[in-house]
């Protein structure tokens, strides 16, 4: 490294997947900007990024702020201007920037973003110890088969019975190789998704959801036309009912149907970020989707992972990675 301040022992142990994210994922080049956004409860991450960052270009700096409320909350007002100024946008925070205009601005300018919601060290360290390009393969073959169908069903063990409808909205590909101007991806990567027109049936929650974590129990949501009519869990039905006080029935949108394709993680750990990736696994979230392709702006994007699921495109059975 060329850096000529002294890593400490613990941002030592983060630069490899730091150089990882900087180097491969997002290919920055000496000639480029890049703004590495953080916040308090994230910044050994945020100032490892900056580090292998500040080794491709001088043209680099921090913007650090208090952690936000929930996922989808927007970031300050001068995070959100130095993100539209910049080539490169790494943001590994606490609350999600995903699903923000900061975020999506950002790309509509031609910035090339990385969010890193809720990341850990040990996440970090996971989830980049691993070859994108061969994840990015993986998230090929998965789009190939669902792209065209007009009905994806999804099913598993725990009672999920759910039919989604795509409409004319695009299946997206998280590949986690962010080179072209304007693309977006979640860091760790991984994930073929998309935000349906409408969705009908049951499921059932019994990996990973937050604000619970690795799951003892398994949570149960109806949906009907689209939205979530029914929710077993009071805390989870308590944050959909916050986020309505604010943008009434919107909160309670269907937002996202995704499948994992990160061949490297192999268990989950209760890192919504890290178990929404992990291959073979079907995730289904609530709320927000205008950053993937659909119509809704809301304060929450909650994803729910299943557990062994079976995927149906037009009836017939998708291969999931395993």
């Amino acid at each position: 490294m060329s850096q000529e301040r002294e890593r400490g022992e613990g941002e030592g142990a983060l630069s490899t997947a730091a150089e990882t994210a900087v180097n491969q994922c997002l290919a920055l080049r000496p000639n480029e900007s890049c703004v590495v956004v953080t916040d308090d409860k994230r910044r050994a991450i945020g100032e490892a990024l900056y580090d292998a960052a500040r080794d491709l270009t001088e043209d680099c700096v921090v913007a650090c702020y208090p952690p936000g409320e929930q996922h989808g909350t927007e970031p300050p007002a001068p995070v959100a201007a130095a993100m539209r100024g910049a080539d490169v946008v790494l943001c590994p925070t606490t609350k999600s920037l995903s699903h923000t205009r900061a975020r999506s601005r950002a790309n509509e300018v031609g910035a090339r973003v990385a969010t890193l919601p809720g990341i850990t060290e040990d996440v970090f360290r996971t989830g980049l110890d691993t070859d994108y390009r061969e994840i990015e393969q993986c998230c090929e073959e998965i789009h190939d088969t669902v792209a065209d169908a007009a009905e994806i069903r999804v099913t598993s063990p725990a009672g999920t019975d759910i039919t989604f409808e795509p409409g004319d909205r695009e299946w997206l590909k998280d590949t986690g190789i962010v080179h072209e101007p304007g693309a977006m991806s979640n860091l760790p990567a991984g994930e073929v998704f998309v935000s349906p027109e409408t969705a009908d049936g049951t499921y059932v929650v019994d990996g990973t959801m937050m604000p619970h974590g690795l799951l003892d129990r398994e949570l149960e949501f109806e949906v009907e036309d689209g939205s979530v009519t029914e929710v077993s869990d009071d805390a989870i039905h308590d944050q959909i009912e916050n986020a309505a006080d604010e943008v009434g029935e919107d909160a309670y949108n269907l937002a996202e149907l995704g499948i994992g394709t990160n061949l490297a993680v192999t268990e989950l750990v209760g890192s919504v970020l890290l178990d929404e990736k992990a291959a073979g696994t079907v995730h289904i979230a609530i709320g927000d989707d205008h950053g993937i392709g659909g119509d809704v702006e809301a304060p929450l994007h909650l994803d729910g992972i299943l557990r062994e699921p079976s995927v149906y495109a037009d009836g017939e059975k998708v291969e999931l990675p395993q």
